[in-house]
């Protein structure tokens, strides 16, 4: 019983981790297919190569970008939860589990008004981010946890 509550706790962290070790294992292979045909005679081969090498290079970097956002997000949503601040997770949902899409639609503008009352506040962005999100414009949440993130990087670098 304790495994299945520790998959429940940890069922996003489980699931970052194996798409981080499969990433990280195409990187390498990548990586050492690319010098292989870097060390070709050929030249074409080389050229092959060169233009194979950029793609764990671009990998690499969306990868670290990623989890560097995550982790910020995550001590985002840590601080905002130790203040009180953070969303309450009180919307109705389907049998399967899934936010009702018109409960969060209903919700949304309050959320939105917060961040038109105070657009210079990180904690405004996190909750308009999960809002979207409930109503499931995951493309707009994401925006918005980038601007909070940004927010919050300028204060604690204001606060230091």
């Amino acid at each position: 019983m304790k495994a299945v509550e520790f998959y429940r706790e940890h069922r996003v962290k489980l699931g970052v981790l194996l798409v981080t070790a499969l990433l990280v294992f195409w990187l390498v292979v990548a990586f050492q297919r690319s010098f292989l045909l870097l060390g070709d005679p050929d030249p074409v081969a080389k050229a092959i190569g060169a233009g194979y090498l950029l793609l764990p290079c671009i990998g690499a970097w969306a990868l670290i970008r990623e989890l560097l956002f995550g982790a910020q997000t995550q001590r985002m949503a840590r601080q905002l939860d130790s203040e009180g601040g953070l969303p309450v997770d009180d919307l109705p949902r389907t049998p399967a589990g899934r936010i009702v899409r018109s409960a969060a639609d209903e919700a949304f503008p309050a959320y939105q008004a917060e961040v038109e009352a105070d657009p210079e506040n990180w904690r405004s962005w996190f909750r308009l981010s999960c809002a979207y999100d409930a109503a499931g414009d995951r493309k707009r949440a994401r925006r918005a946890m980038r601007d909070a993130a940004k927010l919050h990087g300028q204060q604690r670098g204001a606060d230091a």
